[in-house]
């Protein structure tokens, strides 16, 4: 551990060069030091809670102690566990070709540590998904550098001051500033790329770290659509949906954004989604369960896209507590609102919402949604609520996300070991359990021959009659074989079509 953190370098691109020089001297680090990394990173976090749960609420304005240790620390425990737990296994060589070795052939695939890995955190949970991400890289062997949010700036900051008591510099470091500092940062020449936050940003992300062809990660979100069965109970359903996009006031990645109901079920499954809002929140001005938006151009962007829904014709349905106002520009609260007879004009139905706000469509069959799924922009999860029937399946296999959850919020991010990531518009990579292992790492393959001969001397001229005769052989046994298959499938699509 750093005992003067004054002494050390902050500024990014001096940070880098430090981190590089150790993991460079120390090569990859032991099992034993991955989990005693793992288990510092988590003691920063466990040792200063309530420091934690301060800095949040007032980052935040109104979020309560109960929803961060939940959502920002609970939710991430597991899963590092899970990873510290394997690692070890993880890191093990493995040899893909066993029988080699009795001819001479030595050959073996290793994990090795990418070296320095730069984490570029979000402001809705400003601590979990800098932590995560941060364990997977040491899990892998790697060192890290930490960009966190400006936004949430007393939660950087706390992390700022308290990682020296837990790490040296050329281990673990936390960088905080503004736009100007994360576009720098971006455009270092990490050995791997971590960004969590919104598409518009990503790009820019990506665009920068392809400067030094840095590789990137990049977990974004969208418009996660919610698909609500034929013949299932309206009621169960809405209130389901309505609590799942009410975790963290609805800034969350995988909420629920846009659901679509069957055609004449729009005004039952608002009705019922306005009761559910109104049980779960019979107070919302003094009530610390309910999360504020993070700041005012938050607040004022998630206002603006509900104004302009309504001056397009949108249905607009606020609950609003008996005897307050809402939305309050002094609280950042927005009441939880469903907007119906949306129309593709409106900025809501393109825009990631990240609110208190339920979109409502209607679908006359499973083919219309398929359809209209498949020309919008891959969501980071899509959502089913009804049985896993055939028109379940349906749905799974012909539209594209980066999860899918049947039934319940975020399903597909509870097993521990599971991937977690997006597809296209929502992100690349993934991480999790070993794909966070595999995403920090390497995989180097090493061969070794002990034979008196050289098995690629054929590759290099001169080549004699045999060496023509055998390329030629084996090609035309190759094509022969290609045409059989090609054959073959024909017939059996010819017998398929009687």
């Amino acid at each position: 551990m750093a005992d003067d953190a004054a002494a050390e370098p902050v500024d990014p691109a001096a940070l880098l060069e430090l981190q590089r020089r150790a993991h460079r001297h120390a090569g990859p680090p032991s099992a034993a030091l991955r989990r005693n990394r793992i288990d510092r990173l988590l003691a920063l976090v466990l040792d200063n809670l309530d420091d934690y749960v301060e800095a949040l609420a007032q980052d935040f304005g109104t979020r309560s102690r109960t929803g961060i240790l939940f959502a920002e620390i609970m939710g991430m425990l597991s899963s590092i566990e899970h990873t510290r737990s394997h690692l070890a296994r993880w890191m093990r060589p493995r040899n893909p070709k066993p029988i080699a070795r009795l001819y001479g052939i030595n050959a073996r695939v290793e994990p090795t540590p990418l070296g320095v890995v730069g984490i570029i955190g979000p402001w809705n949970f400003p601590l979990q998904l800098v932590i995560a991400p941060a364990a997977a890289a040491f899990a892998a062997g790697n060192r890290v550098i930490l960009k966190m949010s400006e936004i949430t700036s007393r939660t950087a900051e706390l992390t700022r001051t308290l990682a020296p008591r837990y790490f040296g510099t050329d281990e673990l470091a936390v960088v905080t500033g503004g736009p100007d500092v994360a576009a720098a940062f971006a455009g270092l020449a990490f050995d791997h790329l971590f960004f969590t936050g919104s598409t518009r940003v990503g790009r820019l992300v990506q665009q920068a770290a392809a400067a030094h062809l840095v590789p990137v990660t990049l977990e974004l979100g969208g418009k996660n659509p919610v698909v609500v069965a034929p013949d299932v109970d309206i009621a169960r359903a809405a209130a389901r949906i309505a609590r799942a996009r009410m975790v963290n006031g609805g800034q969350v990645c995988v909420s629920p954004d846009c659901v679509y109901v069957p055609h004449g079920r729009a005004e039952e499954f608002t009705a019922a989604a306005q009761e559910a809002f109104g049980k779960l929140f019979p107070a919302i001005a003094q009530n610390q369960d309910y999360t504020a938006a993070v700041d005012q151009a938050n607040y004022d962007r998630i206002v603006g896209l509900i104004d302009d829904a309504r001056s397009r014709g949108a249905r607009i349905t606020q609950v609003i507590p008996e005897g307050e106002d809402a939305p309050d520009p002094l609280s950042h609260k927005v009441s939880p609102t469903i907007v119906g007879e949306v129309t593709d004009e409106m900025a809501i139905a393109a825009e990631e919402v990240f609110g208190p706000v339920l979109l409502v469509r209607t679908y006359s069959s499973l083919e219309d949604v398929i359809t209209r799924l498949d020309a919008d922009p891959a969501p980071l999860v899509a959502y089913w609520y009804g049985p896993a029937d055939a028109d379940f399946r349906a749905f799974v296999r012909r539209t594209r996300s980066g999860g899918v959850s049947r039934n319940d919020f975020a399903l597909n991010m509870f097993p521990e070991d599971a991937p977690f990531g997006g597809v296209g518009h929502s992100g690349m990579g993934a991480y999790r359990g070993k794909a966070g292992f595999d995403t920090f790492t390497h995989y180097r393959t090493v061969v070794g021959s002990d034979l008196p001969f050289l098995i690629t001397a054929r590759a290099a001229p001169p080549f004699g009659d045999l060496i023509r005769r055998s390329t030629e052989l084996m090609l035309s046994r190759a094509h022969r074989r290609t045409r059989r298959r090609l054959a073959g499938a024909r017939r059996l699509r010819a017998t398929a079509d009687r």
